[in-house]
């Protein structure tokens, strides 16, 4: 009954929010053109178990930007990767309205604002501080993508708070765009920049995952319901890059709970256009994981490297990997990445 009650207020929230956007007198004038930016990343790893050297490339990003008018914009980000052969695939379509002062309300398709690396970085290689991902994505313990309608304020204050509220589809479904079951997803995360570069958040996400769902072990569940706390903390300046995220993860059915733990810290030192850097990530998956991946039940990764701006456009970043997993034991990895954007 109380996930009925919680689908039934969310679907109504929804419905109350697009009528008001609706009868809005003043969108405002001032249309603009879009703007089109690409981003490319060159790759080339050698893998010293198997003695392997390849040469390849990452995502390939092309990210779109237009103000419709004075109080509306337009983002698109399409990606273009090989997985089996080459692929595009759509990561965001968001339209933004700011209804008051630094508060906006966003419809489409947008990275899930659970934690700071999902609210900084796009799909473009040239920004992330290393070659890639942490293992908190490359394993979906946060659902990197939502499609949904969104509340958001940010640099409210003196300390500049900032807040996110999400009603999405919620993950399980065999499609993004319907959802399986009438329980929507629900977002909320604050966070607060009290110094420049410096920011603290937390975020939290709540959903119930149909009975019958493929899960990420590739078998049908029993409905489940899943919470996921995160916490971050940031501060990059002009000489030092700190990073540390953690989330946990709860899935709980009728017959069982598990609770997964994801984290990593970055820690980088800028010397002019030159940046030594560490990561360490763990990944520890409860042994009664219901829908995560639970083969590795433990993943351990630090990555050593160095980066280099060429400029702001190019930047090149080699990083020996490190990681070790229950399954495959200890690997190690060069990375070598040349990422651009035009």
């Amino acid at each position: 009954m109380v996930e009925i009650y919680r689908g039934k207020v969310i679907n109504i929230t929804s419905f109350l929010f697009l009528l008001s956007l609706a009868f809005t007198p003043d969108l405002g004038y001032g249309q603009e053109p879009m703007s089109f930016k690409g981003f490319v990343a060159i790759e080339n790893n050698y893998d010293m178990r198997t003695d392997n050297l390849s040469f390849g490339f990452g995502e390939q990003d092309l990210l779109m930007t237009a103000d419709i008018s004075d109080k509306m914009s337009f983002l698109g980000e399409a990606v273009w990767k090989y997985s089996g052969g080459f692929k595009m695939g759509v990561e965001r379509i968001v339209v933004k309205y700011n209804f008051r002062g630094n508060h906006n309300i966003l419809f489409g398709r947008h990275h899930t604002p659970l934690n700071y690396w999902n609210d900084t970085y796009h799909h473009g290689r040239l920004f992330f501080p290393t070659t890639g991902r942490p293992t908190t994505f490359t394993y979906h313990i946060i659902p990197i993508h939502t499609n949904g309608v969104s509340l958001q304020g940010h640099n409210l204050g003196k300390i500049k708070f900032g807040y996110d509220v999400m009603i999405g589809n919620g993950i399980g479904s065999p499609s993004e765009m319907v959802d399986n079951d009438k329980t929507k997803s629900l977002s909320t995360a604050i966070h607060v920049k009290p110094t420049d570069g410096f920011r603290i958040g937390a975020s939290m996400y709540i959903d119930k995952i149909a009975g019958g769902a493929i899960t990420q072990q590739g078998t049908a569940v029993r409905s489940i319901d899943q919470r996921v706390i995160s916490a971050h903390v940031a501060y990059f300046s002009s000489s030092i890059e700190f990073l540390a995220e953690t989330s946990m993860a709860n899935n709980k059915d009728d017959s069982a709970s598990a609770s997964t733990m994801a984290s990593y810290i970055y820690l980088g030192y800028k010397m002019d256009k030159l940046v030594p850097y560490i990561r360490y990530d763990y990944l520890d998956i409860a042994k009664e994981e219901m829908y995560y991946k639970n083969a590795d039940r433990y993943v351990f990764v630090t990555a050593l490297g160095v980066r280099y701006e060429i400029s702001y456009q190019a930047v090149v970043k080699l990083e020996f990997l490190y990681s070790e997993k229950e399954t495959t034991g200890p690997s190690n990895v060069v990375n070598f990445q040349l990422a651009v954007g035009f």
